[in-house]
């Protein structure tokens, strides 16, 4: 099990306590992989027409957790969870470069207050790419002017006008220790790979 924690903007400014998100990869008892999340609720952009417990087109535009897989030759799985309950997963191969838009997962939210939320994904550890050797992770939240984009392993400072999730030179290698550099350091961590993958994405 790893634990990892977003506490900084898109592009490296530190976030209070209070806004931060956590992210927890582990194994199940079906060989597959748990991504449970618990995060500030914040109810902005309202519920999304779907139910709770469905695939949820443009989850993106939403209120959203998002992880990143990264595997060789730029294959990736891209998993969204809402805290309303509805999520999104997709296989891409290259940069924003969807390949498969429609893989189901299991996923439940439950609100732990009236300002956070936890989710629970479950994973079937076909759906990762082969080679797995980075991640990231962001969360999404408020309408128009407001809308907030925060990053797990940020983009420089300054570089870049608008936040991009598919920036894969930003990703942190998963099996080796995050860099002592990196302006995310103390509050990212590593993790040592528990996906053997040995079939090809879908």
């Amino acid at each position: 099990m790893k634990r990892f924690r977003i506490c900084s903007t898109w592009d490296g400014d530190p976030l209070p306590d209070s806004q931060h998100t956590t992210l927890i990869v582990k194994g199940n008892s079906e060989g597959g992989v748990v991504l449970e999340v618990e995060s500030p609720f914040y109810n902005d952009p309202p519920r999304p027409g779907v139910d709770a417990g469905e695939r949820c087109w443009q989850l993106w535009d939403y209120e959203v957790v998002e992880a990143f897989f990264l595997g060789k030759d730029d294959q990736y799985l891209e998993v969204e969870l809402c805290p309303h309950g509805q999520y999104l997963a997709l296989a891409l191969k290259g940069k924003k470069n969807i390949i498969k838009d429609d893989i189901p997962i299991k996923f439940s939210a439950e609100k732990l207050s009236e300002s956070r939320w936890r989710g629970k994904a479950s994973i079937p550890v076909h759906y990762f790419p082969p080679g797995l050797h980075k991640f990231n992770a962001y969360a999404i939240h408020g309408s128009e002017e407001a809308r907030q984009y925060e990053a797990l392993y940020p983009a420089p400072k300054s570089k870049y006008e608008n936040p991009n999730f598919h920036r894969l030179e930003y990703f942190s290698p998963t099996d080796s220790a995050v860099s002592s550099s990196n302006p995310n350091a103390n509050c990212g961590s590593e993790f040592t790979p528990i996906f053997r993958m040995k079939r090809i994405l879908l």
